[in-house]
């Protein structure tokens, strides 16, 4: 008997066996290609979904902590600059007047330096919160006492910006030294000092 026999042989034979386990077989085959397999893709676009969900929650986890960090430090620099504003800084121009006036006559003197000529004058011109109020001085002493009262003028614990320095030499010779020193201070209350 030659194999195809054999295999039409086993067909007839065990037909009742064969035929419900092949309309099974096409039956489990229509199942797997009309239901598992679409919701398999489903299953799929959702697992991708997801994971594109997570990487975006991460994500949005990270610029939540960035933020309240920045607010934080926002918080605190707005704190800091209202202690400035109120520890540091004049309330008025007459405040940065006195304030000015006493610590320039006191440094000088500590550096043994002559004060020649001071002026104070307003800056009408400055805009902003704060107002401006600039100081100019002439001053004569020996080079060293200069450098002193101008290191100790940067370091000091009060407000005052130094916008210029000019040094020139004596009309005569052994003379002592003139410089020119023009400074800033800030106040925060109104320009007119009211």
């Amino acid at each position: 008997m030659t194999a195809r026999a054999l295999v039409a042989r086993v067909l007839v034979e065990r037909r009742r066996v064969l035929l419900p386990l092949g309309i099974a077989a096409l039956v489990n085959l229509g199942v797997y290609a009309l239901v598992v397999y679409p919701l398999s893709l489903k299953v799929r676009a959702s697992e991708r979904r997801a994971t594109v969900a997570r990487t975006q929650v991460q994500a949005a986890e990270r610029d939540e902590k960035t933020t309240r960090t920045s607010l934080g430090r926002a918080e605190q620099a707005d704190a800091d600059l209202r202690r400035f504003y109120r520890d540091t800084l004049p309330s008025n121009v007459e405040g940065a007047r006195r304030m000015s006036y006493a610590k320039l006559a006191s440094l000088a003197d500590h550096h043994g330096l002559v004060v020649e000529r001071r002026s104070y004058d307003r800056d009408t011109g400055h805009r902003g919160r704060l107002h401006k109020l600039k100081i100019g001085m002439a001053l004569s002493g020996e080079y060293r006492d200069i450098r002193a009262f101008v290191h100790a003028l940067e370091t000091s614990p009060e407000f005052l910006v130094i916008e210029d320095v000019s040094l020139s030499e004596g009309a005569r010779p052994g003379a002592p030294l003139s410089v020119a020193v023009q400074l800033a201070t800030y106040y925060a209350g109104a320009p007119d000092g009211a």
